[in-house]
């Protein structure tokens, strides 16, 4: 009764942004209901006088649904079908993550951005978007202004991605006849799911060539997910050194992300019953939407526990570095398809 006591209201008012906010991600699904979610919550919160009522309740939502959500991720994915078909792009994919995280590190230092903000562009750019930052973001403990401000630069390039690669595929010359190897490069070179599926869907509209780039595109997509199990762990790991050196005991579970481990088991379940039972992939839908829904649900809070001036005064620097993981990632995968025969 205390927890509900504690935390209710700031269920009540996330719930109707949630609600329009998923409304307009089906509407327009190239921006996608969790930004919608963080936008209506930033212009919320700046109605709201006194915040006090509000606070436990939405800090419980974008620390612990969010974390509930990576773990409903887990059920998307079968790893049967990903190890089978993601073989081929799984150089491109090494690469493109390690030159993601490479160039996020060393501009961090040299822009003097602040250490979470540039983890979760980086992990971010690198592997799924949206779904990476939020498994990442309880381990490094980001404040809700810096999982908003790295969730509006992925956006932000997300768009520029589905727009500027159908193009840029046509100009560079990827084969016409069948959508695989653009299926390739937008499976790693873009990273929120929606944008690499309005990107792969534009190609195959494009060519006529009906859900080839699209199919290939995802089940990239989905093996890249998969390297949300070693960055978060790693993440982990560093955090339990620096508390280290502060002097601070630790505890294995303080900073050992169990959500993820839930994730794995998650993805366990689905490849078992897919693989060994027979269940069509088609049970865990349900659970896959939930896992969206409750990512729209922690944003936002995170958009009501967002500081606006904040985040627009330290936009530019966040901006630059996600353009230069953006063109990082773009640039190594066109050129580890080009050493791998497949442009």
């Amino acid at each position: 009764m205390l927890w509900i006591k504690n935390n209710y209201k700031g269920f009540l008012l996330c719930l109707p942004i949630t609600a329009a906010a998923w409304l307009l991600g089906r509407m327009f699904p190239l921006v996608g209901g969790p930004i919608f979610a963080i936008v209506i919550g930033m212009i919320v919160t700046l109605m709201i006088k006194d915040k006090i009522d509000f606070s436990k309740g939405t800090g419980f939502i974008s620390k612990y649904v969010l974390q509930f959500a990576v773990v409903l991720l887990g059920f998307g994915l079968d790893l049967n079908v990903i190890l089978r078909t993601g073989r081929q792009s799984l150089p491109i994919i090494v690469t493109t993550i390690s030159v993601s995280l490479l160039i996020a590190f060393f501009l961090h230092k040299a822009m003097k951005i602040e250490d979470n903000t540039s983890v979760l562009i980086g992990v971010g750019s690198s592997i799924c978007g949206g779904s990476a930052i939020a498994a990442a973001a309880p381990v490094v403990k980001a404040s809700d202004t810096e999982v908003a401000q790295s969730i509006s630069v992925i956006f932000f390039f997300n768009m520029l991605a589905a727009i500027c690669f159908p193009l840029l595929g046509t100009f560079i010359g990827f084969s016409h006849d069948s959508g695989y190897n653009f299926g390739v490069f937008a499976g790693t070179a873009v990273n929120d799911t929606s944008s690499v599926t309005a990107t792969a869907a534009t190609w195959d509209s494009m060519w006529n060539l009906g859900s080839q780039t699209l199919d290939t595109a995802v089940t990239v997509k989905l093996t890249r997910t998969l390297a949300i199990i070693p960055i978060v762990l790693v993440l982990g790991l560093i955090r339990a050194g620096r508390e280290k050196k502060k002097g601070t005991h630790v505890r294995i579970k303080n900073v050992f992300p169990v959500f993820i481990l839930c994730f794995v088991m998650a993805s366990a379940v689905t490849t078992a019953a897919t693989g060994m039972f027979g269940i069509s992939a088609a049970v865990f839908l349900p659970l896959k939407e939930l896992s969206k829904l409750c990512i729209v649900f922690a944003m936002a809070a995170i958009g009501l526990n967002t500081n606006v001036v904040q985040l627009v005064h330290k936009g530019g620097k966040s901006l630059l570095l996600g353009a230069c993981c953006w063109i990082g990632i773009t640039v190594m995968s066109l050129l580890m398809q080009h050493i791998m025969g497949l442009i």
